[in-house]
């Protein structure tokens, strides 16, 4: 009999690992709350017709689509059977897809609940996405993401806000990281001086790979797009500019002077880095021409986060997306955000080392257990600990007292609690300290002062 297995890209995840994560999420949270973001859920599974055409040609691709129940099969054509295709018999078997992030659910939440909330709107979420991706290293097909989004409000501070956001997260979680910055309409406007408008996709696809497959590859992916040798030469000087971001905003509003695009997205960036340089939010934060994040929907500022000291893709990323809402009916909403990726963030602070030691210990202290009387004694004072708040437990049975040690050993437990014979008639108790070795004999109630 072959022993069970989980599917490629999917984990399982132990006690030790669940108490790692639940610290990223608690870091997380307690920064979003503290920026006035409520929380909100969304069910895994949406309709296809929510999720296809918001990520683009290669994220449609990425959907796991769910088949329809019962006999899927018998709604489909039998010209449509026979030809096996697979995108023509997709709309008759599957109606439904696990969710690909948690920004387009979000955007038909505010669509379907815009009479009951407060605009704008801010919230965070923090639930599982899926994606049929090719799994390697910090790349999964089931992940959480931790997702803080304002809508209803074109307001450049938000901008602001969610750098603020991104390094506080970090700051608390002692990772050192750089977040990048670019603008959709800065992109846009170099599309336009270079006579490429109408390639905008091809372009921002390709030049979003540059730091994966090099200037080289990048060329050859436009050439392979249909754009001339001429039109890609005219693009290196833009993307390769130097100095620190204002210096580059400068210099790029003289060469994206004719477009009215690039100016306007300049303008903004500038408005961004004036305020952040006052504000010194405490992360590097630099403007990166080549970042475009391939996704249809950001319409103005992109944001991305790597980490310094561990070679790995973004562990963050968003932006600004102006009328996402218009695609499920209503219009002008815009909105701003950025997702966290826990799994990604899990696996800098392992390989960085940077968890707290004591997130391992789930129990403060262990009781031996005697059985008989000392037993019932050991629990009474069970009770009273756990409604001090004491995270505290009893050995199940009455084995030998190196057995019940090394139970409390291996699970990190820093004290036992030894009631036999003598200490349940007299009422004075042993506690011992599991690191040090050392004991005292005291009673259940200074038991409960010490141990709070």
């Amino acid at each position: 009999m072959s022993s069970p297995s989980i599917p490629k890209g999917t984990r399982d995840f132990t006690p030790v690992e669940m108490a790692r994560r639940n610290y990223i999420f608690d870091a997380i949270r307690s920064i979003f709350k503290l920026h006035g973001y409520l929380p909100i859920e969304t069910p895994a599974m949406e309709n296809l017709s929510t999720l296809m055409g918001k990520y683009g040609e290669e994220g449609d691709k990425l959907l796991f689509k769910i088949l329809n129940s019962g006999n899927y099969l018998s709604d489909v054509p039998e010209d449509v059977y026979t030809g096996k295709e697979t995108g023509k018999m997709l709309k008759h078997i599957s109606e439904k897809g696990l969710r690909y992030d948690l920004t387009v659910p979000f955007a038909r939440f505010v669509v379907q609940h815009n009479n009951e909330i407060t605009f704008p709107f801010k919230r965070f979420q923090i639930q599982p996405v899926w994606r049929a991706d090719r799994p390697q290293k910090g790349r999964y097909r089931e992940f959480y993401q931790c997702d803080v989004d304002v809508i209803g409000s074109n307001s450049l501070l938000y901008e602001v806000e969610m750098v603020t956001i991104a390094s506080e997260i970090f700051k608390k979680l002692g990772i050192s990281i750089t977040i990048l910055m670019n603008n959709r309409k800065i992109l846009s406007g170099i599309a336009e001086v270079i006579g490429e408008s109408a390639r905008i996709t091809d372009i921002t696809v390709a030049i979003d790979k540059l730091d994966k497959i090099g200037q080289e590859g990048v060329n050859k992916e436009l050439a392979e797009k249909g754009l001339s040798d001429e039109t890609i030469a005219k693009l290196q000087p833009i993307l390769g500019l130097k100095g620190n971001s204002l210096e580059k905003l400068d210099q790029l509003s003289v060469t994206l002077a004719s477009s009215e695009a690039g100016m306007k997205g300049i303008e903004e960036m500038r408005t961004i880095f004036n305020f952040i340089n006052e504000l010194q939010p405490g992360a590097n934060v630099e403007i990166d021409l080549t970042l475009a994040r391939g996704l249809n929907y950001y319409t103005g500022a992109i944001i991305e986060i790597k980490a310094n000291d561990v070679q790995m893709g973004s562990i963050s990323g968003g932006g600004r997306y102006d009328d996402l809402t218009g695609i499920f009916g209503l219009k002008g909403m815009s909105g701003i955000g950025i997702s966290f990726g826990a799994d990604r963030i899990y696996d800098v602070l392992n390989e960085l080392k940077l968890f707290p030691q004591d997130l391992e210990q789930a129990t403060t202290v262990l009781l031996v257990n005697f059985g008989g009387n000392e037993e019932l004694v050991s629990l009474k004072l069970l009770q009273k600990l756990h409604e001090a708040g004491i995270s505290a437990e009893i050995y199940p049975e009455p084995l030998k007292m190196k057995k019940q040690f090394g139970y409390a050993d291996n699970k990190k437990i820093p004290y036992t609690i030894i009631i036999g014979a003598d200490e349940a008639a007299s009422g004075i108790y042993q506690l011992k300290n599991m690191l040090t070795g050392e004991q005292e004999k005291i009673s259940g109630g200074e038991i409960i002062e010490k141990l709070k």
